[in-house]
């Protein structure tokens, strides 16, 4: 989403790397000052330090020559819905350093690359929908440029940068996943003539860092600054000069070599992809099986401050551990710090990752020598595993095994210690549920298991559990009773929210037409109910509905700022956020991107994006926070919580499984049960149960055979009935029809509306449709045997208006 909104925006950005940053369509367009510092702030303290001999903080008597034109072309943030902010600026690496003043900068090699970049043969194409360049080529180097530079220069900072986006995945190339050669041929005569090298790497999903790493020595500084927004330049110069100390932390493993990742071999296929690696995903599965293939490890990240964590007490009650904790800044120089707490279960008999995550916490800015104490709870349901095979004994349920829990402190998933034991001497049920979304027999395939060898626990592999459950049973036995059509009384929904008229008599008066129109949204994207370039309006679509006092309600994107033909603020990436680490320092950014989508005319902010890192080569994953559930979770409900302070809506996205961009709308995630609930949905159900998020929305892809916006129990069991969510499901934007494999005079928007998926986006067929959203599939089989009910409609609509009702938005 969207071609054609893409078009519009192709029509009037100009070249980026031209600086017509959009001039026709911001004039007049000022940034948001409250935002600004935390922009700053964020793009920042994301940032994470791999690697530092002593290069950085760069001195006042240092001379730093910049290498690569990523400097001046540099990566704001990906591509797509995601990313297409008309931002009012956007500060590259190269201003950012000269806006610094602290910084001696080689001025004749900026301008040997500012110049190069400003001729019109090297500014490359900036592409379209899907076909966005992954890369620029580099600036050829000469070696008497280098020398040169080293005559006048101590040290050298390099870019390299990569973009991937919506419909356009990294891949195994160069100038994608890999260095290209003009790269490397820098990195080689930088590293030739320069003792102190700095790696910049602006990215927005892991590369290799194979070529990296066989630099050795000869690299003495990475910096990962990712997409940092339109401050990205700034904030770097914030770190590079010493005033902000870098605190960021890895989301993600970096592993060895691709084929080390243990997805690798199960991505990327047109069909569907088997989930061999079930819960074993990113260091679930390195910590466990295979610790050499790690380069840099999940939560690592360097300072130029060093601190002293100890748990001064750790108390046990109730199902929970409570853990007071001191953390001492032990340097010289200010600094954050990221305390993280793992747990090592028992493997038992379902098998465990050998470390998990269930609870964080970033310090406030600690001076040298200052202290800060804060206490951590941590539920033991946090950390129970799901039987979806019965093997232990309980299927369907979330259990603690027998046997003895290690909590571990520390500030990545090595560099921590145990300060904490308990035993259970039984097995522990925390959640008794109900089977959903198994695999098909005819889909069976073998996944990755835990197998205890002694003191050891060895890779094995097991038939992944099929499903027993019959679909149509679960969907009769639950039909909503519906009440009978009353016709106008004349009651508006300013009614129901005074508390004069019960929800269910005011949609009493909807007629068949209305139902229809109120389950799916009005049609285009840059709907006229709304601000220019909003990405479309559900709710009041017909006057009808307005006249009941149902406004409209206009949605934008996205996960990195609202992306309307006006200057809005562009955000740093999911990715960068998400190695803050910081719940306070998110939630105090998008409580004034709230504010500002209040300012430009948006309702619902088709955000957080919180897809799981499964795999380093999807194109999305700049939008999505880690491989970890937990720490993508709490991210995601500060964001959630943020934005929703001010009476406007968050749809974190997309529900569920959004692991790949490569036919996105066909590919099916096989995968178990068990891993969906552990990783895969596991951050959705932290999000709702911690934030309350007005609405969500459905992913393009299927899980075990069925399209999310049709999956009854995805979006009725789970979301509804187990997660206990009172908002509104929207689809993604123009999705895939079909009929109902249980119901087969069901299809398209009657299949749709039966899994409780309330809102067609943006509301006809296709993309290029001209006619009006109502197709005829919702309503032909109302009254047939086993047909869409009046019950099932009138809930759709109770469920639009409860989300609604949920806002801020003025009703007549």
């Amino acid at each position: 989403m969207s071609r054609v909104i893409n078009k519009l925006i192709r029509k009037i950005s100009g070249s980026e790397l031209a600086q017509q940053q959009n001039e026709s369509i911001i004039k007049g367009g000022k940034a948001n000052e409250e935002i600004v510092p935390l922009l700053r702030r964020m793009a920042a303290d994301g940032c994470v330090l791999l690697k530092n001999n002593g290069a950085l903080p760069i001195k006042d008597e240092d001379n730093v020559a910049m290498f690569g034109r990523v400097q001046n072309d540099s990566f704001f943030v990906g591509n797509g819905s995601g990313g297409d902010v008309c931002a009012p600026y956007k500060v590259s690496f190269a201003d950012g350093m000269e806006n610094n003043g602290k910084i001696h900068i080689n001025e004749e090699l900026k301008s040997i690359y500012g110049e190069w970049c400003r001729k019109s043969k090297n500014i490359p194409d900036p592409g379209f929908w899907g076909h966005w360049p992954r890369f620029y080529p580099e600036m050829p180097l000469k070696r008497d440029v280098v020398k040169r530079a080293a005559d006048k220069s101590n040290k050298a900072v390099v870019f390299i940068g990569r973009s991937a986006g919506e419909d356009r995945e990294n891949v195994l190339k160069k100038g994608s996943y890999y260095l290209t050669d003009r790269e490397k041929e820098m990195l080689d005569l930088v590293t030739a003539h320069f003792d102190d090298v700095i790696l910049i790497l602006n990215i927005g999903s892991l590369i290799d860092f194979e070529e990296i790493e066989s630099y050795k020595d000869k690299i003495g500084s990475i910096l990962i600054v990712w997409q940092g927004g339109m401050e990205s330049g700034n904030a770097l110069s914030d770190i590079l000069s010493g005033e902000v100390t870098p605190s960021g932390k890895l989301s993600d493993t970096i592993a060895k070599r691709y084929e080390d990742y243990p997805s690798s071999g199960n991505f990327g296929a047109k069909e569907y992809n088997n989930y061999v690696e079930d819960i074993f995903v990113g260091y679930r599965y390195f910590e466990t099986f295979a610790p050499e293939k790690v380069l840099y490890e999940f939560g690592f990240g360097l300072s130029y401050t060093t601190f002293k964590t100890e748990v001064e007490s750790a108390d046990r009650a109730d199902k929970k551990t409570t853990f007071t904790v001191k953390v001492t800044n032990t340097g010289k120089l200010p600094g954050k710090e990221t305390v993280q707490f793992y747990v090592s279960a028992p493997n038992g008999k379902l098998g465990k990752a050998k470390k998990s995550l269930v609870a964080f916490h970033k310090t406030e800015l600690l001076s040298a020598g200052e202290s800060e104490t804060f206490k951590t709870v941590i539920s033991d349901e946090s950390f129970a595993s799901y039987d979806d095979s019965g093997k232990a004994g309980y299927k369907s349920r979330y259990i603690l095994e027998s046997g003895v829990y290690d909590i571990y402190v520390g500030n990545s998933v090595r560099k921590c210690e145990k300060v904490y034991s308990f035993t259970l001497e039984s097995t522990v049920v925390t959640a008794e549920l109900s089977e959903v979304m198994a695999v098909s027999e005819n889909r069976a395939f073998e996944r990755f298991a835990a197998v205890s060898d002694g003191d050891k626990i060895a890779l094995s592999k097991e038939k992944v559990p099929v499903r027993t459950v019959d679909l149509k049973d679960r969907i009769l036995s639950s039909l909503p009773e519906g009440k009978e059509i009353s016709g106008d009384k004349g009651y508006k929904l300013s009614d129901v929210k005074s508390g004069k008229v019960k929800l269910q008599d005011f949609t009493a008066q909807f007629s068949l037409e209305e139902l229809e129109a109120i389950s799916r949204g009005e049609g285009p994207m840059n709907s006229s109910l709304g601000a220019k370039g909003n990405a479309g309006a559900l709710g009041g679509v017909l006057e009808s509905l307005r006249a009941k006092g149902i406004p409209p309600i206009i949605t934008t994107d996205g996960p990195s700022g609202i992306r309307l033909l006006s200057a809005c603020s562009l955000m740093p990436c999911g990715t960068a956020i998400a190695c803050s680490w910081d719940e306070k320092l998110t939630e105090e950014l998008f409580t004034e991107m709230g504010k500002e989508m209040i300012k430009k005319g948006s309702d619902v902010l088709l955000a957080p994006g919180m897809n799981i890192h499964r795999n380093v080569l999807c194109g999305r994953n700049f939008e999505y926070y880690s491989e970890d559930p937990y720490l993508t979770g709490k991210t995601a409900a500060a964001t959630v919580r943020g934005i929703q302070k001010n009476g406007v809506s968050a749809c974190p996205k997309h529900f569920a499984g959004n692991n790949q961009e490569y036919n996105r709308n066909h590919t099916d995630d096989i995968v178990s049960e068990r891993a969906l609930r552990e990783i895969y949905l596991k951050g959705f159900e932290i999000c709702v149960k911690e934030s309350s998020p007005h609405c969500i929305m459905t992913s393009y892809n299927k899980i075990n055979g069925v399209w999310s916006h049709y999956n009854y129990e995805l979006c009725t069991t789970v979301l509804r009935d187990e997660w206990h969510f009172g908002g509104m499901v929207m689809t993604d934007w123009w999705m895939r029809y079909a009929p109902s494999p249980e119901f087969p005079q069901l299809r398209d928007n009657a299949y749709r509306v039966r899994a409780q998926v309330d809102v067609l986006m943006p509301g006809f067929k296709t993309a290029v449709s001209k006619s009006g959203g109502n197709d005829g599939s919702l309503l032909e089989t109302y009254g047939q045997k086993d047909g869409i009910t009046l019950g099932e409609l009138q809930r759709t609509a109770n469920n639009v208006l409860r989300f609604i009702l949920s806002t801020d938005k003025k009703l007549d």
